[in-house]
């Protein structure tokens, strides 16, 4: 199990409303804040950290797990209300089947994905 990702931001305000809004869907509160950094931690205890730095965390993939179709649509449409460009719509994928799968890109560019795996293999 993984226990935190962190991403460097070159704009703390903007990133903040973003993952704020995704990872509130999630369940994930904000588990520490100061002027320039934040965590948030999930129900199950992982974290996710912001920190506006001048070295960007650029071309990272993160995928977060959903319990639902319905958590995977309303992530993705709260991602581009808050910030995010969409870089692959709600759906399942041809690889794939057993999965229903979108992908938003951040405000700087990283990779986000949410996923509901509808079997477990």
């Amino acid at each position: 199990m993984i226990d935190h990702v962190s991403f460097r931001v070159s704009d703390f305000q903007r990133s903040k409303k973003f993952y704020s809004a995704i990872l509130g869907v999630l369940g994930y509160t904000i588990a520490r804040e100061a002027e320039d950094k934040m965590g948030f931690r999930s129900p199950e205890g992982a974290g996710v950290w912001l920190r506006k730095e001048d070295y960007l965390s650029q071309g990272m993939h993160v995928a977060f797990r959903a319990k639902n179709k319905e958590i995977v649509e309303r992530f993705y449409k709260t991602g581009l209300e808050n910030g995010g460009t969409g870089n692959g719509a709600p759906g399942p994928r041809p690889h794939r089947e057993d999965q229903y799968i979108a992908f938003l890109h951040d405000p700087d560019g990283n990779n986000i994905e949410i996923v509901y795996r509808s079997k477990k293999k």
